[in-house]
Parts: C-alpha cells; sequence; structure tokens
C-alpha cells in the first residue's frame, strides 16, 4: 500500500502476534478491511504523529489518520518514556483507526518492568442496554503485569461477550453464534454472525439485564470516554467504521477513533523484584484453586494465548481458506506474487 518499510513491519508483527496467540479474529482477516479503507482514502499510510497537548507525565497525541498500529506503538512508547521519568504516563489519542489486538500494547511495558494498559473505542455496532442504537464498540481492554517466573498475567478482553471479528470468522466459517451475543434491528435475539450487515447489532458484556448486560455497558463507556472524550476522538456512534460496508457518518464530533495507554513503573510503589515475587504467589494461589467436578484447572488471564502462542510457533499458522482467498485477490489487484505453504 505504500507504508514506510519500518510501519509496515509494525503492523505485520501486531497481526503475526494476534495469529500466533490464537486470536485470528483480529489477524489477518483484517487485510481486507484495512486495504478497503485505504482504497476508500480513509487511511493516512505517510502520517504526521505527533503530540499536541502533554503535561510530565500525560499526553494527547494524534495520528493524523494512521494505520491504528502505528498510531498506538507510538502513543504506548510515549506512555513508556514518561512513566520512566514521572512514575506513570498516561496517553490518551485521538485521529487514529483500528489497531488490532489491545494486548500486544499493554505487554510493551513488561520488559520496562512496567505494567501496561491499554483501551480503545471502535465500530458503533453495540446497542446499550435496553437499546436497538448501534451506539457503542466492543471497546476492549488489556493489562499486562510482569511477573519473576510465572507467565506474566495478561487480560485481553472485551466489553462485549464476543468480538467482532469473531463474528467474521463465524460468517466465513459458515457457523452460527450463540444466543446472548448479537440481536436483530428489533431487538430480538439473534444466531446469525451476519446480523449486523442487516442492521442488528452487537450486545454489551452480560448479553441481557438479568445477567448483568448494564455492567457491560459501563465498562463500554469508560473505554470510550477515556479513548475518546479525553483525547478529541469520535466517541460512541460517531467513531468511523473500521469496515468499508459501513458508511461514515456526515457529523462528527472528533478525530478519528481514539485509544487510551497507561505505563505503570513498579518501583513507583514498591521494589520491582518484590512486587513481582509477589505476583507469582499471586498466580501460584489461583492456579491451586479448586475447579468443580468435571471442569478444566483453573486459568490465569492469558494462560490460554500463551498455550496457543507456544503451539502456531511451532506448527504454523492455520489460515482459513476465506481469508486466503481475500489475501490472494489483494495480492492480484497489487501485482504483488502470493504463495503460502500450506
Amino acid at each position: 500500500m505504500g507504508c514506510p518499510t519500518a510501519d509496515a513491519e509494525i503492523t505485520a508483527r501486531v497481526f503475526m502476534a494476534a495469529e500466533l496467540r490464537g486470536l485470528s479474529s483480529h489477524g489477518m482477516i483484517r487485510i481486507k478491511d484495512y486495504y478497503q479503507l485505504w482504497k476508500a482514502g480513509r487511511i493516512n499510510i505517510k502520517p504526521n504523529i505527533r503530540i499536541v497537548h502533554e503535561s510530565p507525565s500525560t499526553a494527547v497525541v494524534d495520528g493524523d489518520g494512521a494505520i491504528g498500529m502505528i498510531a498506538a506503538t507510538r502513543s504506548m512508547q510515549i506512555a513508556i518514556r514518561k512513566a520512566e521519568k514521572a512514575g506513570t504516563g498516561w496517553v490518551s489519542t485521538r485521529g487514529s483507526n483500528h489497531f488490532g489486538i489491545a494486548g500486544y500494547y499493554a505487554m510493551m511495558a513488561l520488559e520496562h518492568n512496567m505494567i501496561g494498559i491499554t483501551m480503545t473505542n471502535a465500530n458503533p455496532l453495540v446497542a446499550p442496554t435496553f437499546s436497538i442504537s448501534r451506539l457503542l464498540g466492543t471497546n476492549p481492554v488489556a493489562v499486562a503485569v510482569p511477573t519473576k517466573k510465572q507467565p506474566p498475567f495478561i487480560a485481553d478482553f472485551s466489553t462485549t461477550p464476543i468480538a467482532r471479528g469473531k463474528l467474521a470468522v463465524a460468517e466465513k466459517k459458515g457457523e452460527k453464534t450463540l444466543p446472548g451475543y448479537v440481536q436483530d434491528k428489533n431487538g430480538r435475539t439473534s444466531i446469525d454472525p451476519a446480523i449486523l450487515k442487516q442492521g442488528g447489532s452487537m450486545l454489551t458484556l452480560g448479553g441481557d439485564y438479568e445477567h448483568g448486560s448494564h455492567k457491560g455497558y459501563c465498562m463500554s463507556a469508560i473505554v470510550d470516554i477515556f479513548s475518546a472524550v479525553l483525547s478529541g476522538a469520535n466517541f460512541g456512534p460517531f467513531v468511523p467504521p473500521s469496515v468499508a460496508y459501513l458508511p461514515v457518518l456526515d457529523n462528527k464530533v472528533g478525530e478519528g477513533t481514539g485509544h487510551f495507554f497507561g505505563a505503570m513503573r513498579i518501583d513507583a510503589w514498591q521494589k520491582a523484584d518484590t512486587f513481582k515475587t509477589k505476583m507469582d504467589e499471586w498466580i501460584s494461589t489461583f492456579r491451586n484453586a479448586k475447579s468443580a467436578p468435571g471442569m478444566p484447572d483453573v486459568m490465569i488471564p492469558g494462560d490460554p494465548e500463551s498455550a496457543k502462542e507456544k503451539q502456531n510457533g511451532s506448527r504454523g499458522i492455520q489460515v482459513i481458506p476465506a481469508v486466503l482467498s481475500d489475501l490472494k485477490d489483494i495480492a492480484g489487484e497489487l501485482n504483488i506474487e502470493f504463495e503460502i505453504k500450506q
């Protein structure tokens, strides 16, 4: 598409991190989306990413329409640099786009003996509790905490029961989704993963009020405010969609998609080695929790992704045929030789 080599490599690295960690909903399936957005003139491949407001521990970053991975990587680097000086660093980013898996940026803090935090708002495809209006995104939250001997604690989750990308994967596989994930345009429960294209909406975490969807709504709202209202990005229904089949609203309340990043230096609270030893103890305590009859061992956030990363790192990444077909089509349009090992 014409990105600088360094930016193309960053984007590819985040895509591959998603695939390796078993989060294919945010991996190569998204390449078609990015390509179509670029063709529509909605992605700037040579952005001027810059700080537009800052204090010793905070900054607002303007992504200038960049691919989300580029704006997000630069923003998290700024948060880490500020934390190195001030103890904590906080960055809210505007003018960006879809950035892949949130956990990637939170994990950037680990090698600096810091806790990393990432949030982002997203396509307005999610209805608040009791509503059929699409006002929010899947709005994920990720937190990465360093440890000493145990694998790091990495929580990376959306504020909806399922990510939009997983609906796209189910659609490409010809599968149905579970009740409580989506509803049709009239608010009736649906199991059709393509229902969003028919005016339907996703539900917040909990699925319905009786199962706590109002709490998922609260979490999603917090992410939207921290990512967009704080930075000057578009919030709620004004977030520009990261898929070409959804129209862009003529009116807007800010610039692009918004993200939020935090880096917290552990030794701003206590010695890093002491904390990491305690984190090992915390993890061991929860790993030793007694499982319910017939249930698997208790896991720590990040365990499933870590296991997938080891498995996929040794056997290779399995890409579904429909995604391979998309990649071949794009390569053909760009006159790129395309070959993949099966």
